[in-house]
């Protein structure tokens, strides 16, 4: 009775990867000469996200597997311009030109543009060439730092020394950070200087790249396919391509605004 009752059962629909349920070119229909076939199976679409790393094999045709990648939050991207690559955290995803649905939902897939920590290729560039990206915007700081206490000191000597102990702390961990930096620069021997000032020459990187060392955070494309192969790799937005995305994010941006 038990196996009546299953056979009676309609059969399963499934996803199908077939085109013979398609129509024709000219719009006529086609015939049922057979049946779905398991070659032509489909299976869910793996809607990867942001978060700590979870991947599933899945069993395919002649035994082989899938790494089914179902959360994921580093990848190894390059750098074009220097023939690098650095493994980096995602931060986030930006833009998608298929559908904004999976911008909001942080959703990785292939030809996503995401943003990554810029830290790994920071580190690079200053052994390679001597040079600390994204350092211009700690000068100004400093200036005001100097120019607070000189005002102060004319109204409330006894009040303000203080509030000078108070904010003593973060003071020191400026003044350390900056013992570090200073430390690293004197690391270089003379050597080790002419040949980053060699390797450097008249080499100048891109404002819109040295806008976004600053902030901390690159622009780079997903070159791999997380759901198929368990990895997110990619690689840096550089010239016209950085100019291309960047002009249509802005323009997302102006029409939320509106």
């Amino acid at each position: 009775a038990r196996f009546l009752s299953f056979s009676v059962l309609p059969p399963r629909m499934g996803i199908a990867r077939d085109s013979r349920h398609k129509r024709r070119l000219t719009g006529g229909k086609r015939q049922f000469y057979r049946k779905k076939r398991r070659h032509e199976m489909g299976r869910q679409a793996a809607m990867t996200k942001l978060g700590p790393k979870r991947i599933h094999l899945v069993r395919v045709r002649g035994g082989h597997f899938k790494r089914r990648a179902l959360r994921l939050e580093t990848g190894n991207f390059s750098w074009g311009s220097e023939a690098i690559s650095r493994r980096t955290r995602i931060l986030n995803v930006t833009y998608n030109s298929s559908n904004n649905e999976l911008v909001r939902t942080n959703t990785l897939v292939k030809n996503a543009i995401v943003q990554i920590d810029a830290n790994p290729f920071r580190q690079y560039f200053l052994h390679h060439y001597g040079v600390e990206l994204g350092k211009t915007s700690s000068k100004p700081v400093t200036k005001d730092d100097k120019k607070a206490p000189s005002k102060e000191k004319k109204a409330e000597p006894a009040k303000k020394e203080a509030k000078k102990a108070d904010t003593k702390t973060p003071s020191k961990k400026e003044e350390k950070a900056d013992t570090k930096t200073k430390e690293e620069e004197v690391v270089f021997s003379e050597a080790v200087k002419a040949k980053h000032a060699r390797r450097l020459g008249g080499y100048k990187i891109e404002q819109n790249l040295a806008d976004q060392y600053a902030a901390g955070r690159l622009y780079a494309c997903i070159s791999s396919r997380p759901g198929q192969s368990g990895r997110c790799d990619g690689y840096i937005l550089e010239g016209k391509e950085l100019e291309f995305y960047m002009k249509k994010m802005e323009k997302k941006k102006t029409a939320k605004k509106q």
